[in-house]
């Protein structure tokens, strides 16, 4: 029996709900934006790859802005292939940006990392250049409302957060306010993760103190409150990456919320992650799925790790190679003041998977 339109339709239907097509983390193609590229007139801002209309209109009315964001899409990169070096999903295909797999573009774990990280990332890397001075339309954060202890005082410049989370939000959430941008329930669950990732970067705030007495006493500190690294913001949401929850979109009253699929009777927490869809093992290379595999993925035999051999290469074994490796060695002091050093090279045995 031949299938009916219908059925094609249906069908046709059922993939963009699982995919979700929306545009939300498309801004990392940023990354790929020529140094060339001024971007001193607002005609430049439709020569950005990866941008939704009201994303070049922000660019439109934020110039000053946009070399940072190009600087947070390459943070977003770097962090998240290094954050993930150690697992089968190693953040490979957010270089793709903006034609992702279906690891991003379905609501996966995956996605959902990846969108807090950006949320996050946006914003620190936006906090961070009001502190150095440069960006014109913002300077160093507010003083603290609390005194300090003895021995301390507030001074140097302390990280623009509120800044940072205002004007990175407006960017990077964005394409989800849209109406043509993919299904209710993928919309709800990356403002969700976006939240979360911001929520994260806010916890990360702390106070940094700079020593200040005779011959080095630190008879006075001075402090001011500072962000944490983007990597250390980037390990916790891993930590919520591997805890994270597997929602469903659940009628309840007149509107649909996202609930937890096994234990429904909660509320989705503000502090975790979530995910519509599965992912796959990313064992073997399977592009459907979004899955590039491990096949000669470097692993490493003495780890018990999500880095070892056995869970790397999912089982199928790994090759021995020898690696050559400089380092410096023979090193010495020199009187007054410098080292200096000889290069050694030695050969290690490295593993990569079958």
């Amino acid at each position: 029996m031949k299938p009916s339109p219908q059925f094609f339709l249906a069908g046709f239907l059922s993939l963009i709900l699982q995919t979700g097509l929306c545009y939300g983390i498309k801004w990392i193609a940023l990354s790929k934006t020529p140094s060339a590229l001024a971007l001193n007139q607002t005609q430049h801002c439709k020569q950005l790859e990866g941008l939704v209309v009201s994303q070049v209109q922000l660019c439109r009315s934020n110039l000053e802005l946009m070399q940072t964001i190009i600087q947070a899409a390459r943070e977003v990169i770097k962090t998240c292939r290094k954050t993930f070096s150690d697992m089968r999903w190693n953040c490979s295909s957010i270089e793709l940006a903006p034609n992702y797999l279906l690891d991003l573009e379905r609501g996966t774990r995956e996605s959902a990392f990846v969108y807090a990280l950006s949320a996050a990332a946006i914003s620190h890397t936006i906090a961070r250049a009001c502190t150095t001075g440069d960006l014109p339309g913002c300077s160093c954060g507010p003083i603290p409302g609390e005194t300090p202890g003895p021995g301390y005082r507030w001074g140097g410049c302390a990280d623009n957060l509120n800044y940072g989370l205002i004007m990175g939000s407006k960017f990077s959430d964005a394409p989800m306010k849209m109406k043509k941008s993919g299904s209710q329930a993928n919309k709800l669950m990356h403002l969700h993760n976006s939240e979360v990732g911001r929520q994260v970067l806010k916890a990360s705030l702390e106070m940094k103190c700079k020593c200040h007495g005779v011959s080095g006493s630190c008879s006075i500190k001075t402090c001011w409150k500072g962000l944490q690294e983007l990597r250390d913001i980037a390990l916790d949401l891993k930590n919520k990456y591997l805890s994270a929850t597997k929602v469903v979109h659940r009628p309840m009253g007149t509107r649909k919320y996202l609930v937890p699929k096994d234990i429904d009777i909660r509320p989705v927490k503000e502090t975790e992650l979530i995910y519509l869809q599965s992912s796959p093992d990313f064992c073997m290379k399977n592009e459907k799925v979004g899955s590039h595999g491990t096949q000669d993925r470097q692993c490493n035999k003495t780890s018990n790790g999500s880095d070892s051999c056995d869970l790397m290469c999912c089982g199928r074994g790994y090759n021995p190679y020898m690696d050559k490796v400089v380092e410096r060695c023979h090193c010495k002091y020199h009187w007054c003041c410098y080292v200096t050093c000889k290069k050694c090279e030695r050969t290690v045995e490295r593993y990569v998977c079958k």
